[in-house]
């Protein structure tokens, strides 16, 4: 099985963590399975940017953003060229490296 590297986060995952996700399996459910409550706040149906990610090693494993994953990127705050929703990112045979970013635009949280 193909492991999820999460680098630190001071909220979400203050030491950083490595756990194995089963293939066909998204990016933000695996995190969520694995005790780093990443926020979700469409409740994964790709509505919203509060599940944004950069992956810094595996990009090409998960497969190419829809149309509207690009649209609802464009809103997310620290996009980079490899910035994901992790809802929509789906694990692939590789290894992945994500970098949760230090704030989402999350209306409910503020």
């Amino acid at each position: 099985m193909p492991v999820i590297t999460v680098l630190p986060h001071q909220e979400y995952c203050p030491q950083g963590a490595s756990f194995e996700a089963e293939r066909g399996t998204s990016v933000c459910e695996a995190l969520l399975e694995h005790g780093v409550a990443i926020e979700h706040a469409c409740e994964m149906a790709c509505a919203c940017t509060t599940c944004h990610v950069v992956v810094r090693k595996g990009y090409d494993s998960l497969g190419e953003p829809d149309e509207s994953e690009e649209d609802l990127l464009d809103r997310a705050w620290g996009l980079e060229p490899t910035s994901r929703l992790s809802c929509q990112a789906i694990v692939g045979d590789q290894d992945v490296t994500i970098e949760i970013p230090r704030y989402s635009i999350n209306h409910a949280k503020e």
